[in-house]
């Protein structure tokens, strides 16, 4: 039985390496980043979806998205994500979040909903690998993002939370999930080896 899941787009931060946020970057198609992951969990059956956004940034206008902009700048990813899980924990209807960094915006709908089934028993977190290199997004129960939330995981990173709850890997044929397009130099290398 498939597990119910939200989304959460981590998109907070200000790009500097590419040249401003992420967020906004744009794919040759025309669709930013943000709309891009949007379209990626919403295809894949996650309701709500939240993104994460700098503070004081425009409504993006994404359908079925909520924004949530961050208090300040510069914050860590790690507290990024605890805002935007805080955010999903108010929805009531949910076991998974697939939590999908905006510079991966080349992610199949297929990963991240396979991320979503997998995720159930004693496994409290599913990681997706393409030809042996881990990768975005990450599917977390919704136990885990409530020990995120409440201070009991507490990180710094997700790598440490990761290291002490029972994780899944799984191999996808999804090039998108090792593809980071953190400058735009990758993104162009990412779309090479797409094509």
């Amino acid at each position: 039985m498939a597990q119910t899941s939200a989304g959460l787009i981590l998109a907070g931060g200000r790009g500097e390496r590419f040249g401003g946020p992420k967020a906004f970057a744009r794919l040759p198609d025309g669709r930013s980043f943000l709309a891009a992951c949007t379209a990626t969990l919403c295809l894949a059956g996650a309701r709500p979806v939240v993104a994460t956004v700098p503070p004081g940034s425009p409504d993006p206008g994404i359908e079925a998205l909520t924004p949530l902009p961050l208090p300040e700048p510069d914050l860590d990813m790690f507290a990024s994500m605890r805002l935007g899980l805080g955010r999903l924990l108010v929805e009531p209807d949910w076991e998974v979040a697939v939590v999908l960094p905006v510079d991966h915006p080349l992610v199949r709908p297929s990963t991240a909903q396979v991320l979503a089934v997998t995720v159930h028993g004693a496994t409290a977190a599913v990681r997706p690998g393409y030809r042996g290199k881990h990768g975005h997004p990450i599917g977390l129960a919704r136990r885990v993002a409530e020990s995120i939330v409440d201070g009991r995981a507490s990180g710094p990173t997700l790598r440490e939370v990761l290291h002490s709850v029972v994780v899944a890997d799984i191999e996808v044929d999804d090039p998108g999930v090792a593809a980071n397009c953190n400058t735009s130099e990758r993104l162009a290398a990412a779309l090479r080896a797409l094509r």
